[in-house]
């Protein structure tokens, strides 16, 4: 885990303008370096209001048809090497859906066309979640698919992170490095589905869909009473990485299901219970609201600030190092870190 720790100092250090990728050395088996900066072009400039504009970087899914979302696509795809496919989603993109929907999932034959792949059609070998934005990796071979998938699931049986995200929180973790080992269980309260915390979880409990979760964690930069934290998940379960910075009493910024859990009184955060508090949108304090140039109505439609920025793949023979991807960070991302002064030393 600290190589991969360090990994992380290569990429953010060394850059008071703003977030740098810097490529692992060589490019053996299955890596591929991405040319791009995590930082916007220019960025040194100080950003002032957003005045009538939405919030930068947003995808609006609901006004695209399946040839324009894959157009999307193909221009935001990091690297293609071989069978592989490396593209960075936008947040708000569902993977799944119902049919007719109009999801990642759903647009991958277009997409297989655009990149000349012909009669091998994508297939999606990992990507985050809906309201997640960053890496997704795609493979038009099967022999392929399946050797990422192994080392996937041996990495995790080795409690290996593999993913590292990057978020920004409402609030600083404390202490600013360590684990996250919680059980977590799926419930159904009032019509809505929601992640929430067992303690002291049995044997039936595990049976029944409880799951003992792991996720590391590591402050990079504070400002404004936030924090970019490096989130590193060694097991997979939903919202995963959101409730365990809930529970640090830290909410990911935008995140719109479980801030609320997460209550003030006289400046002291505590947790509420999960049946107490419906999801709804995050509340800013006046003073971040101004930090980040924002007025009420336009912090209601703040993105969630978690980032899949990298990924470790196998090399090509077994005993090659594992090799990275990494993907630049949304506008709206890099806009938030330079409004709060968050860049890491």
């Amino acid at each position: 885990m600290m190589g991969v720790f360090r990994a992380w100092g290569r990429v953010f250090g060394g850059s008071r303008r703003g977030l740098g990728t810097h490529p692992p050395p060589g490019d053996a088996g299955f890596g591929t370096k991405a040319r791009r900066q995590l930082s916007p072009r220019g960025s040194s400039k100080p950003l002032g209001p957003l005045g009538d504009r939405p919030v930068p970087g947003l995808l609006r899914t609901d006004s695209l048809s399946r040839e324009e979302l894959a157009a999307v696509l193909r221009a935001a795809v990091v690297d293609q090497k071989g069978p592989l496919v490396t593209l960075n989603k936008p947040q708000g993109l569902p993977v799944t859906g119902k049919p007719g929907e109009l999801t990642l999932l759903s647009v991958l034959p277009e997409l297989s066309q655009s990149l000349g792949l012909r009669e091998q059609e994508l297939q999606l070998v990992r990507a985050p979640g809906k309201e997640t934005s960053g890496l997704v990796l795609l493979s038009s071979c099967p022999q392929t698919t399946s050797r990422l998938q192994k080392f996937f699931n041996h990495s995790r049986r080795a409690q290996r992170p593999t993913a590292t995200y990057c978020a920004v929180t409402d609030g600083i973790p404390a202490p600013p490095e360590g684990k996250i080992h919680v059980a977590l269980a799926l419930e159904h309260i009032d019509g809505v589905s929601l992640v929430v915390p067992v303690k002291s979880p049995s044997r039936k409990n595990i049976v029944e869909g409880v799951k003992r979760t792991l996720s590391h964690f590591r402050v990079m930069a504070t400002g404004s009473g936030c924090a970019l934290v490096q989130l590193q998940p060694v097991t997979v379960f939903p919202n995963q990485l959101q409730v365990h910075m809930m529970l640090q009493l830290c909410p990911v910024l935008g995140d719109s299901t479980y801030a609320a859990r997460v209550g003030t009184v006289l400046g002291q955060r505590f947790l509420l219970p999960a049946e107490s508090r419906k999801p709804q949108r995050q509340v800013l304090d006046e003073v971040l609201l101004r930090r980040l140039h924002l007025t009420p109505s336009q912090a209601a439609e703040l993105p969630l600030h978690l980032h899949l920025h990298c990924l470790l793949l196998p090399g090509t023979r077994p005993r090659d190092a594992p090799t990275q991807l990494l993907a630049p960070l949304p506008p709206y991302f890099s806009r938030t870190l330079q409004c709060l002064g968050l860049c890491p030393q």
